[in-house]
């Protein structure tokens, strides 16, 4: 045999093993995803531009708005006594004076958990009650902080910066996210907790997929006989913390269960299809043994332990609702763990039927099937005022806070959803139907309590989603970096000349997003439907 072909052969053997590697990688579509300074250096910025919309003017509104009454209030009392407590009526004016250690003695009613409180309460233990920024400062921080992990969660999904980037801008500038990051609700730390959730299972999927793909090679090369139930997974870190993220979604607003559901089909069918893909023998089984069941007890199960630990403040409290509720209706164990444990129980039954039996009408109730479109935007605040009264230098002003998003990031993003949906179906695209399970978890629960007394502003749960499709979309409109270099010249100009468009528009909307004292005329020209009013 000639020297030089019998070195070249060598060689082979020797790469014989990173060679199947990486033929496993490529099957599996696990890619590298090198750091990169442009996609660090756009992140952020646009995290700094997050924080200016979020953070300029926070304290300008010194009065509690919309459900504020209830969260700050309550944020509050966490802080001084463990649990919520009682305030007496039409409080309001006293807690924005300053005199905020006026609360009752008795613990107060309330139906949501305690987490996303706390985190309020947080903000005040910093900057004091008595300040508005202190009210909102939790709200916005996260909110910022948002938009920097969708920008790195869609550069991972869709393995693009410029997808990454795109939904991060759009996040930056929409005005349902500049509103909630701009007040003290619930729904934005409910959709922060679920967003950082998914991007833990993305990381999960992907280290799951890069070991997977060296053990088949090893197997491979090594002539090893696989176990019955195929490569074990290992250890999964990175699960584990989505169980947690998503179990401090569901302390935040039961709605979370939702997400920590849907996120837990999404991450084991990536499971399987890794494991058939790679050839597994018994891969469904395989898959049920050593990835579902496991996945079941590290997710669902620390998510519950999460959520039990949430309360802790109402278990350490002898003035909490419902606190000794097992031992009042004659069901208590007299052992004091198991008494608690029932009581809580109670407590939560009878949230629940407060929230499957909540019809009142209200001004601003809207059916989610328009949400999408702001049909019927929540108003958070409105203010009149005349010459002279709040800085109005005209005849007739307003100071408006409205919750609608940029109508074109929402309108064009409903389309990019169905768009993706038909991507999704045809081409077996797993980045489209994961962008789409967001929006499964977020929205389409609401499709069954049409009848209930619901609001357009909860859809912030969902639209860090509704974003990556968008991105998704217009990242197919610029064309992969291989494609013709026209075709990419004009697809960027034409998402270049969108994005340039919506930022404008956001620009347009800023001051009834932020509470800005205006002419009533330019107020009415920002008034794009007759439901907005």
């Amino acid at each position: 045999m000639n020297t030089e072909e019998g070195t070249h052969h060598r060689a082979d053997v020797q790469d014989e093993p990173g060679a199947l590697a990486a033929s496993y990688r490529r099957r599996l579509k696990t890619f590298d995803l090198p750091v990169s300074r442009m996609a660090w250096a756009g992140a952020m910025a646009l995290f700094g531009l997050a924080l200016v919309l979020r953070l300029w003017g926070l304290g300008t509104i010194d009065e509690l708005i919309f459900d504020e009454t209830y969260y700050v209030k309550d944020g509050y009392t966490l802080t001084q006594q463990g649990v919520e407590m009682d305030w007496p009526d039409d409080h309001d004016a006293v807690f924005e004076s300053g005199r905020v250690d006026t609360y009752e003695d008795s613990g107060s009613y309330v139906v949501h958990p305690p987490l996303g409180k706390w985190l309020i309460g947080l903000g005040m233990m910093l900057l004091g009650a008595d300040n508005p920024v202190g009210w909102r400062i939790s709200s916005a921080v996260l909110g910022a902080a948002a938009v920097l992990m969708l920008t790195f969660i869609a550069r991972r999904l869709f393995r693009s910066t410029t997808a990454g980037l795109i939904a991060g801008l759009l996040l930056a500038v929409d005005g349902l996210a500049i509103v909630h990051s701009r007040t003290s609700l619930l729904d934005p730390f409910l959709m922060v907790f679920a967003l950082a959730g998914f991007g833990a299972l993305l990381i999960d999927r992907d280290r799951f997929r890069e070991h997977l793909a060296l053990q088949a090679a090893r197997l491979h090369t090594s002539a090893e006989v696989a176990a019955p139930l195929g490569i074990s997974g290992g250890l999964r870190p990175w699960r584990l913390a989505a169980g947690v993220l998503l179990g401090m979604s569901c302390s935040v607003k039961w709605s979370g269960l939702y997400f920590l559901a849907v996120f837990g089909i999404m991450t084991v069918l990536w499971d399987w299809w890794a494991r058939r893909t790679i050839a597994q023998k018994n891969w469904l089984l395989g898959g049920l043994v050593r990835d579902a069941i496991p996945a079941f007890f590290a997710m669902v199960g620390t998510a519950l332990v999460v959520y039990l630990a949430s309360w802790s403040g109402w278990f350490a409290s002898a003035v909490g609702y419902d606190r000794h509720a097992a031992e009042q209706e004659g069901i208590g164990t007299g052992n004091g763990v198991l008494d608690s444990l029932l009581s809580l129980w109670l407590y939560h039954r009878q949230a629940y039927e407060f929230h499957i039996g909540l019809d009142t009408e209200h001004p601003y109730e809207a059916n989610p099937l328009g949400w999408p479109l702001m049909l019927r935007p929540t108003n958070f605040s409105y203010r009149s005022s005349e010459y002279g009264e709040d800085g109005c230098q005209v005849a007739q002003c307003a100071s408006h806070v409205l919750s609608v998003g940029n109508p074109l990031i929402w309108w064009l993003g409903t389309i990019a959803v169905l768009v993706t949906l038909v991507i999704a179906v045809l081409r077996f695209d797993g980045r489209a139907w994961a962008a789409l399970a967001g929006i499964a978890a977020g929205y389409l629960p609401w499709l069954l309590y049409m009848d209930r007394t619901i609001f357009t502003f909860y859809a912030i749960a969902f639209e860090p989603w509704l974003i990556m499709c968008l991105a998704y979309v217009l990242s197919l409109v610029i064309g992969p970096p291989g494609s013709d270099g026209e075709r990419r010249l004009a697809g960027g100009l034409f998402a270049g000349s969108l994005l340039v468009l919506i930022v404008l528009v956001s620009a347009f909307f800023w001051p009834i997003w932020s509470g800005q004292v205006i002419d009533l005329e330019q107020w009415r020209y920002r008034m794009w439907l007759p439901s907005w009013t």
